[in-house]
């Protein structure tokens, strides 16, 4: 258990500096700090299962700690929301798309990477 708090303080706070920071440089009322934050936990997380960690204490400590706080479904949800309600829905419709599609991509891209780490004579 003390593992998943200690990963969920540094993954929270990690996002809070990500997302302020992607913020200050991508100014916009689409939400670019949510999504990078997204992507990134996404093709971290890739690479950690494919570690094969699942369940271990280095599992517990960055997938469920680290990751589960990183990135935010809620935050995703309600910025899609304030989007579709906005005077420019279809940037609802965009975050949507993107965090998803892109995300699965991100997760896919490190696990190969992951995967490819594991492979006889990679450096």
């Amino acid at each position: 258990m003390l593992l998943v708090v200690l990963g969920g303080v540094l993954g929270g706070m990690g996002r809070v500096w990500l997302g302020q920071w992607v913020g200050r440089h991508a100014p916009s009322e689409f939400p670019w700090g949510t999504l990078v934050v997204n992507l990134l936990g996404a093709l971290a997380l890739g690479g950690i299962a494919a570690q094969g960690s699942a369940g271990g204490a280095l599992w517990l400590l960055l997938a469920v700690g680290l990751l589960g706080s990183f990135t935010t479904v809620s935050s995703f949800a309600y910025q899609t929301l304030t989007l579709l309600r906005g005077p420019r829905p279809g940037l609802g419709w965009l975050n949507l798309v993107m965090t998803l599609a892109l995300g699965l991509a991100a997760l896919m891209l490190g696990h190969a990477l992951g995967v490819g780490l594991l492979a006889p004579g990679a450096a």
